[in-house]
This record gives structure tokens, sequence and C-alpha cells, in this order.
């Protein structure tokens, strides 16, 4: 039996690099003996890549993109009519969040590592795409259940199109295919949502995972194991990521997924954050909700959307949000990487900025106020010089020392 195996893999290795795929991504990929809690979450990301995408296909099979019928289709068929339709529903709505929870702590992670640092400044763009793509991914799904809230935040976020001088009025109908809300807007953000969107975001993903590799991983020292090898050229201070990883991982998922199907089966909803109540209602053009709110992965930015007194400079606020982290492999002057060896300073204006991305978020939920606004406003402000002054407070730092090798501490 071994050696008919062992024939059929050389026959496949002989047309397909399988092997070869698999020892240098995992068997005889050696990663840093020190990861800890915060690199559990690459891998939790991709599982629940795949539980949306598995949950996906399900659900397209009973969904009708028709502003007649999507309503129905998913309060009625999927949730009512569909043997375990409810069930794939709530794994599907639940998976939204928690891909954008497990992404944002995944960023985290790699802010006050230093992982976004060279030579992992591909790595870190291919990271910041993925998460474009992704929150494309979420505000195309969002229309298609077509209840209130589905509605008429697609309604706010899309007329912000037309703020852009001389075409947005232009780009505004070709990316809703009509004057309004309808019937081609709710098909073409549904084969967006199904099709092209998830291809970009695999190709993506794929692509970071590559970059990743070439380079090597990042570890909480943020010491280069490569500049450490033994007579054989591995790493002193790695080790195989198959077995150590995937069994680590292995318990991550397992932790994961405890709390994933508390939330399924006993809270989907999340009190509102999660699937809004307003959605369960269907969308009526002619009745405005008394406050309209993206979902809650969006409200950091929606916030500063509404920091900005005029339109298109909440816009430009807004757009240049997300487009600022692109360059902060460039920002950051400080050639250490981890948080560990680098100042107080540093790490209290990595705390500042943390609640004060939360803070927008909670705002971003709720109805605007004079107060609201101007906290809105502060938070914003200290968003953009979080990253604006990095590279003058970077370059005063005082540091501590690095060590050569990384350790278990």
């Amino acid at each position: 039996m071994g050696k008919r195996v062992d024939d059929l893999m050389g026959w496949v290795d002989d047309r397909f690099p399988l092997t070869k795929m698999w020892e240098e991504h995992l068997s005889k990929y050696y990663a840093p003996k020190n990861f800890n809690f915060w690199y559990f979450f690459g891998s939790l990301a991709l599982m629940v890549l795949v539980i949306q995408i598995v949950s996906g296909i399900f659900l397209a099979m009973f969904y009708k993109p028709d502003t007649a019928l999507a309503f129905q289709s998913v309060e009625m068929s999927i949730m009512r009519d569909v043997e375990w339709g409810w069930l794939i529903r709530y794994f599907h709505s639940t998976g939204a969040s928690a891909f954008f929870i497990v992404v944002y702590l995944h960023m985290y992670r790699a802010l006050i590592y230093g992982s976004y640092k060279k030579p992992r400044e591909l790595v870190w763009i291919f990271g910041v795409l993925i998460y474009l793509a992704l929150m494309a991914e979420g505000f195309m799904g969002y229309l298609l259940p077509w209840g209130q809230m589905s509605f008429w935040g697609a309604q706010v976020i899309l007329s912000l199109v037309g703020a852009i001088p001389f075409v947005g009025e232009d780009i505004g109908i070709w990316v809703r295919g009509d004057f309004v809300i309808g019937d081609a807007t709710l098909n073409r953000f549904f084969a967006l949502h199904i099709i092209a969107i998830p291809l970009v975001l695999l190709g993506l993903i794929v692509a970071h995972i590559i970059a990743l590799h070439e380079v090597g991983s990042n570890n909480p020292d943020g010491v280069e194991i490569k500049k450490n090898k033994d007579e054989n050229g591995i790493p002193k201070d790695g080790i195989p990521f198959h077995p150590y990883y995937t069994v680590k991982d292995i318990v991550g998922v397992v932790v994961f997924l405890m709390f994933f199907s508390f939330v399924v089966f006993f809270a989907p909803e999340m009190g509102g954050y999660f699937i809004e109540y307003a959605n369960f209602e269907p969308a009526d053009p002619l009745k405005t909700p008394a406050h309209i709110a993206p979902v809650w992965y969006f409200t950091p930015y929606y916030s500063i959307l509404r920091a900005v007194p005029d339109k298109l400079g909440g816009v430009i606020a807004m757009g240049g949000a997300i487009v600022v982290l692109f360059f902060l492999p460039w920002l950051d002057r400080n050639p250490v990487k981890s948080f560990r060896y680098r100042s107080t300073m540093w790490k209290v204006l990595i705390a500042l900025f943390v609640v004060s991305f939360l803070i927008l978020g909670y705002l971003g939920m709720k109805a605007p106020t004079e107060l609201f606004t101007n906290i809105a406003r502060v938070c914003t402000i200290y968003y953009f010089a979080f990253f604006l002054l990095m590279p003058f407070y970077t370059r005063i730092e005082k540091n501590k020392p690095v060590p050569e090798r990384v350790t278990m501490s």
C-alpha cells in the first residue's frame, strides 16, 4: 500500500509540484519558535474565509436577486422553508463580523510587532488590499437581504459618490446601474459579491502568503531568524511550521469555534450589531429609518465622514483614512520593529490610537449630536496625526537594546 502511495505521489510530482509546495510552505517552512497568542489570527482568517465561501454557496442556491423577491427569499425561504437554512444564514452573517474582528486583530498585531517594516512591506500592502477587498465584499453583501437598513445604508454610502466633482453623478449612475437603487443595483452587487470580489480576495490572499513565506515570518521580538543559521542552513531560532504550528493553530480554531458557535446559536443578531433589527423589515424607499448607519465594521470611517462638515471633504477624509495605511512602512522611521523594545511614548500613542478608533466606531453607530460630532472630530484629528506625524516622532524615540536572537518571554 505504501509503495502505491509513493508511486502515485511521484506521478503527481512529475506533473505538479505538490510535494515541493508542501515542503516550502509547511513542513520545511521555518517559523520563529516564539510565536504567541497574536499569531493565531492569520490562520483564523483563512478558516472564516472557508466558512463564508461554503455558506455563501448554499445561500446563493436559494437567494433571488430581485427587489420584489429578495427579502422573502431570505426571511421566508432560507430562514423558514429550507432545511437548516436559518443555520447557514446565521453562519454567514456571523462569519462576516467574525472576519472583520479577526482581520482587525491581525492588523493590530502587525502594528505592535512591526510586521510592516522591511523586508515585509509588500506583505503589508497585500494585507491592506485584502482589507479593502473585504470591505467591498461586505458592502456588496450588505445590500442583498433587501431590508430597511440594507437599502438605506447603501443609499447613504452610494450618495457619497455624487460628491466627487464633475464625474460624481455619472459614476453614481454607473455603480447603481440606474438613477436609483433597484433591480440593476441588486443584480450587479450580487454578481460582484459571489464571483468577482471573492476571486480578487483569493488572489490577494495567495499573494499575501507567498510574499510572507518568501521573506519569512516576523516574531514578537522583531528579530530576523534568517540571520542565525546552522551548518545546514536552518534557522537556529526556527521550527517547521508543520506539525508544530498547525497543531497549535488547531487549538486556536477550536477555541474560536466555541465562541463562534455560541453567537450563532444564542445571539446571532448580537444585539443588533451583527444584524440590525431594521433589516427584519423589507426595504421601503418611501420610509426612511429614524437613524441610518452602516454595519459596525464600517462605522469608524463613517464617523470620520460625518466629522467633516463639508461633504466632499468628508469623502476625502474617509478615503484618506484607508489610503494612509499603505504608506505605514515608510512613515515609521524607527529601525526597531517590536513595541517590546520601543519607547513608552510609542506604546502610549498606539494605545491612544486604538482607543480613538474604537470611539469612532461607537460614535458611527449613534445618531449625530453636537457632543458626539466634536468627540469624533478630536478622534479623527488624532487618527491622522498618528500617521502623518510618525516620520517625526519615530526619529526621537529612545529604544531598548534588541536581542540578537529570539526570546521565549
